[in-house]
């Protein structure tokens, strides 16, 4: 499973493995290695190997002297093999190899479906770190930010797509991302807030309502779908924790060390009297963005849990992936703005055809906690959440390219009653 991730630029892959995590599934252009019966998700070797069975014709080596080529400084020569390392939030968590060209399969999704061949430039992962060894990663990162080397900016170069895309969040844990996807006219947007040095999808909050409390303050956050949930910093962070408690009718339990969350709650017998309190953020530009899915259940041996699902940060305000559930989010690349509908995932079609919903300007009435399609958290910030990528299809009335994914969240803790 590969994680989408707009919180870094490269695509990478394992391939040519000297130290990967066991990788899951076959998820592109596998092929056995004779020598050591493993396998890789990617090979770039195009010598014949002992069989006889011949490497790619289509993946190409990139070298030093190509504009993609980040880390001149580590090369040995113009014509030599282009290395990369990437360094992470996580603690000591990196990818390291060589940078590749090889073809991405497109397919236009309209009634006469075409093949578009993309030439895609991303890393060979010889050597991971950290999280990647474990769940962060099994499969690859799929980086979506801003940089030249990111695939949004490779196929609007190629001039195959917009330069922008959009990701669909869907309740049960499935959802599309769609690149060339420019959005709807009646979506809600904001401004990207820009560091021409190193562009990321950063955005202004003026304000956070939580049930009927409205809490001024205005900060930055970035909009990440690699991280799974939701990281403030104070004051923000105890401003909109204190009052989402205060507003919350059931028990709260004791701080348990297995759990990265500070407010989590016995649900009642009867969930729908667990109510919740609602949760809508106001944008720079007056947008409003509910939050349709700002808690996780959590099942325990003997009754379900359920906690705020925003993590106390102490560097930097991230919008993670669960506050982005119910959602077509686009990232606006051309015009730097981020937008957002709510939408269904399942429907390809609502892309045209949806009617507007209206996000009220007055604080949503409270929801009843349910069980839905939740997981146990992953205990470590920034570990990214796996989004499986299952086939690659072109939209070809505007060149959007969609493909179905996966985010689900990985279980990697059992709570005791």
């Amino acid at each position: 499973m590969v994680a989408l991730d707009t919180g870094s630029d490269l695509f990478w892959v394992p391939c040519d493995c000297t130290k990967c995590a066991p990788t899951e599934g076959t998820v592109y252009a596998s092929k056995l290695n004779c020598l050591s019966n493993t396998l890789f998700i990617y090979s770039a070797t195009f010598a014949l190997h002992g069989d006889g069975e011949e490497g790619s014709s289509t993946s190409k080596k990139v070298t030093c002297s190509s504009s993609l080529c980040a880390q001149r400084n580590q090369c040995l020569g113009t014509f030599s093999n282009c290395p990369y390392m990437v360094s992470y939030m996580s603690a000591q968590t990196s990818t390291s190899g060589i940078l590749v060209e090889d073809v991405l399969h497109l397919t236009t999704e309209d009634g006469h479906p075409d093949s578009v061949e993309a030439y895609v430039t991303f890393g060979c992962g010889q050597v991971q770190s950290g999280s990647f060894l474990d769940v962060a990663a099994p499969n690859g990162l799929f980086g979506l930010g801003m940089e030249k080397i990111a695939v949004p900016s490779i196929l609007s170069q190629e001039g195959l797509t917009a330069d922008s895309f959009s990701m669909c969040f869907g309740d049960d844990g499935t959802g599309r991302i769609s690149f060339g996807d420019k959005g709807s006219p009646d979506q809600e947007e904001t401004p990207f807030n820009l560091n021409p040095s190193h562009p990321t999808y950063n955005v202004t909050v003026t304000q956070i309502r939580v049930g009927t409390t409205l809490i001024d303050g205005g900060f930055t956050a970035l909009f990440d779908s690699g991280t799974s949930f939701t990281y403030l910093v104070d004051p923000t962070y105890s401003n909109l924790a204190v009052n989402f408690h205060s507003q919350t009718r059931d028990s709260r339990r004791p701080p348990d060390s297995r759990i990265p969350f500070e407010y989590c709650y016995d649900m009642s017998p009867d969930a729908n009297a667990s109510l919740i309190p609602s949760m809508s953020l106001t944008m720079k530009g007056g947008s409003h963005f509910p939050v349709y899915d700002p808690i996780i259940v959590i099942s325990t041996q003997s009754k379900l849990v359920y906690c705020l699902a925003v993590v106390k940060s102490t560097e930097l305000n991230i919008i993670g992936q669960n506050f982005m559930t119910g959602y077509r989010v686009v990232f606006d690349r051309e015009r730097f703005v981020l937008g957002w509908k709510k939408f269904d995932c399942y429907d390809i079609e609502e892309t045209n055809t949806s009617e507007e919903e209206q996000h009220p300007v007055s604080a949503p009435p409270a929801v009843a906690a349910g069980i839905r399609n939740y997981s146990t958290p992953e205990s470590t910030k920034d570990v990214k959440n796996n989004n499986s990528l299952t086939s690659v299809t072109l939209r070809s009335c505007h060149l959007h390219v969609s493909l179905p994914f996966f985010f689900g969240l990985v279980s990697i803790l059992t709570l005791l009653s």
